[in-house]
């Protein structure tokens, strides 16, 4: 033991959905929930002996009516940030690939934005580094998988 309090690890999963513009689907945090107002990438906690993909495959289905696959997910990065209670960290995944019509279920407020203009999102502590990361890693992507 090192004499320093633990911090509880919480384990996220967070997509950045990208149509067939090269626009990123962002959603706006509803009213009642932590971080209200914030825009931010679906995605969500892994449960017990998930894995990063299936906890998206299941967040993206409960939140926006769509079915992906898992091996559409494209690994893109990840974020390390500690909040006053918690140290988050989040994989990110890219997707081009769903099946259905993207729709909020979860009184959240959908936005399809130029990944440049992530930057003009207030976004949570966590996902900040993003907003200037993704529209390389997204640009270099989508060359590599001959998307544009």
């Amino acid at each position: 033991m090192t004499g320093r309090e633990e911090t509880p690890l919480v384990l996220v999963a967070a997509c950045a959905l990208i149509d067939e513009q090269g626009r990123v689907l962002i959603s706006q945090r509803p009213e009642g929930k932590p971080l209200a107002g914030l825009w931010e990438f679906p995605g969500g906690k892994l449960e017990d002996g998930e894995t990063p993909e299936l906890c998206l495959v299941r967040e993206i289905d409960e939140e926006l009516g769509v079915s992906i696959a898992p091996g559409d997910l494209k690994p893109l990065t990840f974020s390390s940030y500690s909040y006053p209670d918690f140290h988050l960290c989040m994989p990110v995944f890219g997707c081009w690939c769903w099946q259905g019509r993207v729709s909020p279920r979860e009184g959240q407020i959908l936005a399809w934005v130029e990944p440049a203009a992530l930057i003009d999102f207030a976004m949570p502590p966590a996902d900040e580094p993003l907003q200037e990361l993704l529209p390389g890693l997204l640009r270099c992507l989508r060359e590599k998988l001959g998307r544009g």
